[in-house]
């Protein structure tokens, strides 16, 4: 029988693929998505992604989302607080869940902290995309029908002109040497609109990019139905 797993789910590509291959696999049965949202914009922590996105992107995965709210200035303390409050009430609802998948690609330090930070509350991580060689998954993502556009560009790894593009094959093309091609060393950050994990595509429209603290080009995404105000470029 598959081990319940909650799925880390930020909006972006990796979260999106990382369930896609879990779902393939079988070894884990996903129950939920957990997203950390920004209590002063209703975003995601680091991408930016809206909430109302994140929803709906849980929504096309058929799965609920576990939000959990932290302050912009979130200190490690209120953050491992905060996870530690969501998983309890987490394995409530799901009395075998101890598994957290996270979308991590290369980035060893950060996964055992993952894993050291978890294991004190008795529970595990997995990241099945771990090890992955970066240039051919996101050529593999590209190819099975993931789509995805940049929604937050550090401007001292990247061009701010990167930010609003569609993931897909040119923009590997453009990538400047030494640019990871999944964005793992935070290049850039991603939103996904539609994908073998969707069960039908997100509508989303897009505003213009902003500079954030003088270094993160940061592209809008909201759903095309949000009502007066909202972006209009399509996606």
């Amino acid at each position: 029988m598959p081990t319940p797993a909650l799925l880390a789910w930020s909006g972006g590509k990796d979260a999106a693929w990382s369930l896609h291959v879990l779902r393939q696999r079988g070894e884990f049965d996903v129950v939920g998505l957990l997203s950390t949202i920004t209590n002063e914009d209703g975003r995601s922590s680091m991408q930016g992604v809206r909430r109302e996105v994140l929803r709906a992107q849980a929504g096309a995965t058929g799965l609920p989302l576990l939000e959990v709210d932290l302050p912009a200035s979130c200190t490690n303390k209120a953050y491992e607080a905060a996870m530690t409050e969501a998983l309890a009430g987490a394995a409530m609802r799901w009395p075998d869940l101890r598994t957290v998948a996270f979308g991590d690609l290369f980035l060893a330090d950060i996964r055992a902290w993952r894993e050291q930070q978890l294991a004190r509350i008795g529970w595990r991580v997995a990241t099945p995309l771990f090890g992955r060689e970066t240039a051919a998954l996101a050529r593999e993502m590209i190819d099975g029908g993931l789509h995805a556009s940049l929604c937050c560009v550090d401007t001292r790894q990247l061009d701010a002109a990167f930010a609003g593009r569609a993931f897909d094959a040119a923009l590997l093309a453009d990538l400047p040497a030494g640019v990871d091609a999944c964005g793992e060393n935070g290049e850039f950050h991603t939103c996904v609109h539609a994908g073998p994990m969707f069960a039908s595509p997100l509508a989303l429209v897009r505003a213009a990019t902003s500079l954030d603290d003088g270094r993160f080009a940061r592209t809008d995404f909201a759903l095309a139905d949000a009502g007066p105000g909202a972006p209009q470029s399509s996606v």
